[in-house]
């Protein structure tokens, strides 16, 4: 069910989100980790994230842009952009 724009995002169910698809422990999500360096996220499961955000949020993630997310917190700051938020 995608969010609308109007919704506040549940930073909670994000990170559930994030650590579900890349198959982390959400205590392992903190926001200092990087997602390719020192949890293993490659190209695959890093577009396999932006699939699911996509579809559960409503929204596009384009390439350049899905490359500039390093931390938790980048997925956030993209979303809430994304969101209008």
């Amino acid at each position: 069910m995608p969010v609308s724009a109007e919704t506040t995002l549940d930073v909670s169910e994000l990170r559930e989100l994030v650590a579900d698809t890349l198959d982390v422990e959400q205590s392992a999500l903190t926001d200092d980790i990087l997602l390719i360096e020192e949890l293993g996220v490659d190209s695959v499961v890093a577009l396999e994230l932006a699939v699911t955000l996509e579809q559960r949020y409503g929204i596009r993630i384009p390439e350049e842009e899905l490359g500039t997310v390093r931390r938790f917190p980048d997925i956030l700051g993209l979303l809430n952009r994304k969101l209008g938020g």
